[in-house]
C-alpha cells in the first residue's frame, strides 16, 4: 500500500484559514506554530486557494510573511530553467514541472503496450532517436504504468529500458532519463535516497527536502518514512530534528506527521 501524511482538510473554510493566520501573525510577536498547524493540514491546492485568498483580501507586509510557509507548487523555477538549460533538456523539466504526471496508481495494460512499441519505435528502431516521446511517456504516465511499459518494452525490444537510454541518449538528457526510470521503478526508495543525500555532509539542501516533502506528502510520504528508516536504521523525522532548526524544521515536521 502507498500512503500518503497529508490528505485534503475535510472541513475547510479558507476565510476562517486566514483569518486565523492574520491573528496568529498581528499579536505581540508571531504565533508561527498556529500558521504551520494550519498550512501543514490542508492539502496543497487547499494552501494556494489560501495564499490567493489572503493576497486578495489584505494584500499587507503579513501576506508577504505567508510566502514563507506557503510551500506549493507554483514555486517559480521555469526561470531557472530557462537560464541554464536548453532544447530537449528544457522541453522535459517543463513538461515535469506543469503538473502533467498521473498519480493515480491505475495500470492500463493495452496503453503500457502502445507506449513501449513507440519508445522503441523513438529509439532502437530508427535513425536518431526521437526525444519529444521519450520525453513524453517517461513525465506523464504514473509509476506503476511505467513499471508495465518497461516491462514490456524489454518482452518486446530484448534490451533493458535503461541500457537503452544508456545506447541511445547522452549528456544531460540521458542523465534525465535516467533519473526518471529509477525513480517510476521505485520511487519511495529514490525519494528516501534523496532526501538522505540532501542531509549529508556539510550544510543542507533545504529546496530538496520541501520539493520532496511537499511534493509527496499527499501521495506516499507515509510510504517513504518506511523506506527512509527500513534503509538507514533512523527515522525520517529524526534525521531532519537533527539536521534543521527553527521554524523549517518544524513545518516540515508537521508535514510529516
Amino acid at each position: 500500500h502507498i500512503n500518503p501524511t497529508v490528505v485534503p482538510y475535510e472541513d475547510f473554510d479558507v476565510v476562517a484559514d486566514i483569518k486565523a493566520i492574520r491573528k496568529a501573525c498581528k499579536g505581540l510577536g508571531t504565533d508561527e506554530q498556529a500558521i504551520i498547524d494550519i498550512l501543514a493540514n490542508r492539502s496543497a491546492a487547499q494552501r494556494l486557494e489560501i495564499k490567493h485568498a489572503y493576497f486578495e483580501k489584505y494584500d499587507d507586509e503579513i501576506a508577504n510573511y505567508i510566502e514563507t510557509y506557503v510551500y506549493v507548487h507554483d514555486r517559480d523555477l521555469e526561470a531557472d530553467i530557462e537560464a541554464d538549460t536548453s532544447g530537449d533538456v528544457r522541453r522535459l523539466l517543463t513538461l515535469l514541472l506543469q503538473g502533467n504526471r498521473d498519480e493515480s496508481y491505475e495500470v492500463d495494460e493495452a496503453l503500457a503496450e502502445q507506449d513501449a512499441v513507440s519508445l522503441f519505435e523513438a529509439g532502437e528502431d530508427c535513425f536518431g532517436t526521437d526525444e519529444s516521446t521519450f520525453s513524453f511517456i517517461l513525465a506523464t504516465r504514473n509509476y506503476l504504468q511505467l513499471q508495465a511499459t518497461f516491462k514490456a518494452y524489454e518482452a518486446i525490444s530484448g534490451t533493458e529500458i535503461l541500457d537503452a537510454i544508456d545506447k541511445e541518449t547522452s549528456g544531460t538528457l540521458k542523465d534525465c532519463y535516467t533519473t526518471l526510470v529509477r525513480c517510476a521503478k521505485n520511487p519511495q526508495l529514490y525519494f528516501a535516497r534523496k532526501l538522505n543525500a540532501a542531509m549529508k555532509g556539510a550544510g543542507t539542501d533545504e529546496d530538496t527536502l520541501i520539493r520532496i516533502i511537499v511534493c509527496r506528502s499527499e501521495f506516499d510520504l507515509e510510504t517513504i518514512k518506511d523506506m527512509y528508516l527500513e534503509k538507514y536504521d533512523v527515522s525520517l523525522k529524526d534525521a531532519i530534528s537533527s539536521e534543521c532548526g527553527g521554524d523549517f524544521k518544524r513545518l516540515l515536521l508537521a508535514i510529516l506527521h
